[in-house]
């Protein structure tokens, strides 16, 4: 039960942040709206605990997530062989741009923890 008014949580904030999105013509997505409203109502254990249970709950049951993705490679099997190749270096580039980003700051945060 307590999963429940977790999960009834995280929808109200997303349909809260699709609101404010739509409704001020925000330059960014509803969800994520919703969720930098998620991540002020955290503070409250009204929140919290029941969000935190249905986390849990939805961690443990994470692989179920993977079918949906699955059947749609299956199903578009053609377009894989033909875009295949282009969608593997686009994957290995942007995650080697992530991977250099984050140690680029990483080492910028050092230096200057350091100089202080």
């Amino acid at each position: 039960m307590l999963a429940l008014r977790g999960f009834t949580w995280l929808l109200l904030l997303q349909s809260i942040g699709e609101l404010l999105a739509r409704g001020l013509s925000l330059p960014f997505p509803g969800p994520v709206v919703g969720m930098i409203l998620l991540l002020g109502a955290l503070r409250w254990p009204l929140v919290r605990e029941p969000v935190a249970a249905c986390a849990d709950f939805l961690l443990s049951h994470l692989s179920l997530l993977f079918v949906p993705v699955g059947v749609g490679v299956v199903a578009n099997l053609s377009l894989l062989s033909q875009y295949g190749g282009r969608m593997l270096a686009v994957i290995v580039l942007s995650t080697w741009a992530g991977l250099a980003a984050t140690a680029l700051v990483l080492y910028l945060l050092r230096e200057k923890a350091d100089d202080a």
